[in-house]
């Protein structure tokens, strides 16, 4: 994979903006976990190669099982793997994602509602909102993930 280009050079204050987004939802009272599960899920949707890897790293490094990991993108099928909140902050996040297939319903918003408080519930849904404009940043301009990157280092070393 070959990046078309740096955006994080070409427009510093555009994506500053979006670390300031990133930021907020950092401070926000959802649990971090719960975030990198949310930004995972929706790069699993996106096919975003650069994002699967990075927060499938940094839920490792918070110390998710591998079998859970695998499992994110069957979520439904995996039982009680997935605790309340996630499951109701995962069925949320595909919803939302999906908006111009999903309509987001009145359902998805009553169980999104009964699971998380308002402020929780806006916060996740601009981290939503954050994570798929970062997913198009990536996809677009073709972000290499750490991994191919790493990948290709050791290829070149030897």
């Amino acid at each position: 994979m070959t990046q078309r280009l740096d955006y994080n050079a070409a427009s510093p204050n555009g994506m500053k903006a979006l670390a300031g987004v990133y930021a907020h939802i950092g401070r926000s009272s959802l649990p971090k976990s719960l975030i990198e599960l949310v930004y995972l899920r929706i790069s699993q949707i996106n096919g975003c190669v650069y994002c699967i890897d990075m927060h499938s790293r940094d839920l490792l490094t918070g110390g998710m099982e591998v079998e859970k990991l695998v499992l994110v993108q069957s979520w439904r099928e995996a039982g009680s793997l997935f605790n309340e909140g996630e499951r109701a902050a995962l069925a949320w996040t595909e919803t939302v994602t999906r908006v111009a297939q999903t309509g987001v319903p009145d359902e998805d918003f009553e169980a999104a509602s009964a699971a998380f408080d308002s402020q929780e519930l806006a916060d996740l849904t601009i981290a939503i909102g954050l994570m798929n404009a970062y997913n198009r940043m990536a996809i677009s301009f073709r972000a290499p993930p750490a991994a191919v990157q790493r990948a290709s280092a050791s290829n070149s070393a030897e």
